[in-house]
């Protein structure tokens, strides 16, 4: 039986996998993931909801009320060692992607807070990238759209990179309470993909009293939805596990809390 808090996405054509507030039962976070073959074009509509476009892969040209941001994106797999190209867009936009060359755009949206904010191109070269954990919890970031970021309402954007035979998210964290400076609530996606992509990995999401307790096997380009809880993911051996987080919550603020039980792992002589 899939888990309810597993979205799986379809092997072939345009989408390949929607989460929107609707489905996940929240508020805040929307999640898409589509495929564009050269000349295709996915026509957006803002609303009352910022958008972050992701250039997962492929090359496309981003056109936002008539101005046309060419040639965006240059990486062939997530799994290149590249920041990925990126735009942001306030609310009541209309955007047009036209893919270059074949292209897999992840977009990301969240509430506008109501302020006046520009379009901006985030340029890769700018993304901060840094290195997370150790020996076999070590895992590779790259801040997209991070929360000391000023640009977004309410949008976090992050990609993170885990070997084969690691973990990730780990030690167990969680941010569902909004108790800064504890703690602050952010709903989370995870927008999976393997390498070779015939890979899975697993992620669990449980809560302290086990209210939530799920345990899903992931394959390429599934989604997992957070809403609350701990999330940690294990990717298997011989299969890399990179992911796509979009955050969102009542403040940008990305404050976490490990589970008390395992955070005794941190300590320096359990290896830093």
């Amino acid at each position: 039986m899939v888990s309810p808090l597993l979205a799986k996405a379809a092997p072939t054509g345009r989408e390949i996998v929607n989460v929107t507030p609707e489905r996940a039962g929240w508020t805040h976070v929307g999640f898409r993931a589509v495929r564009l073959e050269v000349d295709a074009i996915e026509t957006i509509a803002t609303g009352a909801r910022e958008l972050c476009v992701v250039v997962l892969t492929g090359t496309v040209d981003i056109t936002i009320d008539g101005t046309t941001y060419a040639s965006l994106g240059e990486r062939d797999s997530v799994f290149d060692e590249k920041s990925p190209a990126a735009v942001y867009v306030p609310a009541g936009k209309t955007v047009a992607v036209r893919a270059v060359r074949n292209a897999e755009v992840g977009l990301c949206t969240a509430p506008d807070d109501g302020k006046e904010r520009a379009v901006r191109v985030i340029d890769p070269v700018a993304m901060r990238r840094s290195v997370r954990g150790q020996g076999t919890n070590t895992r590779y970031v790259c801040d997209i759209l991070p929360h000391d970021d000023p640009t977004a309402a309410h949008l976090l954007v992050v990609e993170v990179v885990t070997p084969a035979s690691h973990s990730s998210s780990y030690p167990p964290h969680k941010h569902d309470v909004e108790q800064p400076p504890v703690e602050t609530l952010l709903e989370e996606t995870y927008y999976h993909r393997l390498n070779p992509p015939q890979g899975f990995a697993f992620q669990r999401v449980y809560t302290d009293d086990r209210s939530i307790d799920e345990a899903c096997a992931v394959e390429n380009h599934d989604v997992v939805m957070v809403p609350r809880g701990y999330h940690p993911v294990v990717a298997p051996h011989g299969y890399d596990s990179y992911y796509l987080n979009v955050m969102a919550g009542p403040q940008r603020l990305w404050v976490f809390r490990n589970d008390p039980a395992h955070e005794w792992m941190l300590a320096p002589a359990a290896g830093g």
